[in-house]
């Protein structure tokens, strides 16, 4: 049976879960979540009550939350490109980078997309200057920590940068990557020019004008 994904190209978390697929040429169907597609958006609503994407069905078996799409995926569909260590002390380490750039790279950038989102009135000033100071850190951590790395961990491209090449990407539009930070701004740079990030990338372009802070005119 196909594997189906349930998710939008534009979404972070969703391109997690495609860059994971893409990476090894994995076949899937595609339904899109889109208002002009309720019958998707109605199916989703049928398997997670929550309408969280991505949701991956295999075989009838729908599996939530994009760390663990990928997990199966590499469990169950394995393919040239392992995304999880075999070794159980070194995928530690994938998870837990996988869980920084959930924790504190995801999740104050989308803080500060979400206020964009609010009536002026309604905007949490405070919040988003606390996120952007979170950015700050995680940009100076990571920069340290990729100073002799060319992945996040492990030493090959794997789950945790599944997670890094949408974070990073949208977390530079929304809070910028200082220049001092250079280490991140390559590691940035080499998930780009990953033929499954790139990928995910130029499938997202079309709905760049949905971005409410203003998509820049690069990437």
């Amino acid at each position: 049976m196909t594997l189906v994904l349930y998710a939008h190209p534009f979404s972070s978390y969703c391109q997690k879960a495609l860059i994971a697929l893409y990476e090894n040429g994995t076949p899937f169907e595609l339904r899109l979540l889109a208002p002009d597609q309720p019958e998707h958006l109605a199916a989703l609503e049928a398997l997670w009550p929550f309408k969280r994407f991505p949701v991956l069905v295999d075989e009838g078996c729908p599996i939530m939350e994009a760390s663990i799409i990928v997990e199966h995926l590499d469990l169950h569909h394995p393919g040239r490109v392992r995304l999880l260590p075999a070794d159980p002390a070194a995928a530690l380490e994938v998870r837990f980078m996988d869980r920084f750039f959930d924790n504190y790279v995801s999740t104050p950038q989308q803080k500060i997309v979400f206020d964009a989102l609010r009536a002026e009135a309604d905007r949490d000033r405070a919040g988003v200057a606390d996120a952007r100071a979170v950015l700050e850190t995680a940009y100076a951590w990571l920069d340290t920590h990729m100073a002799e790395r060319t992945w996040a961990a492990g030493g090959t491209f794997g789950l945790a940068d599944c997670a890094a090449a949408p974070f990073l990407f949208y977390a530079d539009w929304t809070h910028a990557i200082d220049t001092r930070f250079r280490h991140v701004r390559a590691y940035r740079n080499r998930l780009l020019a990953r033929p499954s990030v790139a990928r995910a990338v130029d499938e997202a372009r079309p709905y760049r004008p949905f971005f409410p802070l203003g998509a820049p005119d690069r990437d």
